[in-house]
């Protein structure tokens, strides 16, 4: 995970109710395949758990991620493994890594051009870039259900809040291109994720949302989830269960040159 502004990561939070994130991370690892002995860069390591399978494949890991709260939860879960604080557009590896591995994070970084100039510099020729994240019109229904409630308290909603980047296929695919990538895999796909326990909407907005609610004092922030609650319950609530509506990208390129 990454973010620009201060680390406002519960790292607590996110192991407990938000573990999900690892869990669909798995999917990602069947296809980087990694193999014995490679070095590959976990980027936006999170709390660390991803890294660990690639630990226990005998792989050669460093994880990293721009939040100071997740290192420190990754180094103290996994002692073993090196993790260091840094941002994913401020990468400075050359030629070190087989692979760069990234899971739920880019979308998070609203300078794909760095990260993508970053990652292939990082990568040895022959290398691969492995990733998911949030693609074109994800989680649209809660931005909008956010953004209504934020309007409806007597809030303006100031774009410059928007803590995402979610590009469309096409926009992505070329920014890799230009940076030197051939693209070998180019995904856009539904993904309903059911979130944890009755107050998994608000708990999510709580954790991933925060952007949104800066400058609203606590108890009116309170009121504003309790009402997107109400409005997005009809749209999202379902066999008593909530489900974000996340669209994911999923992308492979290789470093040819």
């Amino acid at each position: 995970m990454t973010q620009h502004s201060q680390d406002t990561w519960n790292a607590n939070l996110y192991d407990t109710q938000h573990s999900f994130v690892s869990k669909y991370g798995d999917h990602l690892l069947d296809l980087l395949a990694p193999k014995a002995g490679e070095k590959i860069l976990d980027l936006g390591c999170g709390t660390g758990d991803l890294a660990k399978k690639l630990y226990d494949a005998q792989v050669d890991v460093v994880g990293v991620d721009s939040s100071a709260n997740m290192v420190a939860q990754a180094k103290k879960k996994y002692p073993a493994i090196p993790f260091e604080v840094q941002d994913a557009a401020e990468l400075d590896f050359h030629n070190e890594f087989d692979a760069v591995f990234s899971n739920a994070t880019l979308h998070w970084v609203q300078t794909p051009k760095q990260v993508l100039t970053g990652i292939y510099q990082g990568l040895q020729q022959g290398g691969r870039f492995i990733a998911e994240f949030g693609g074109k019109g994800n989680v649209q229904t809660i931005i909008d259900g956010i953004i209504h409630g934020i309007q409806e308290a007597g809030f303006d909603y100031n774009a410059e809040q928007f803590p995402w980047y979610y590009p469309s296929i096409g926009e992505y695919t070329a920014l890799m291109e230009e940076a030197g990538f051939r693209v070998t895999l180019a995904q856009h796909y539904d993904r309903p994720t059911p979130l944890d326990e009755d107050n998994g909407l608000r708990d999510w907005i709580i954790m991933f949302g925060s952007a949104f609610f800066t400058g609203i004092a606590e108890d009116k922030k309170n009121d504003i989830l309790t009402t997107i609650e109400q409005q997005l319950r009809p749209l999202l609530y379902t066999d008593g269960q909530w489900v974000a509506d996340y669209k994911r990208i999923r992308v492979i390129g290789i470093k040819e040159k």
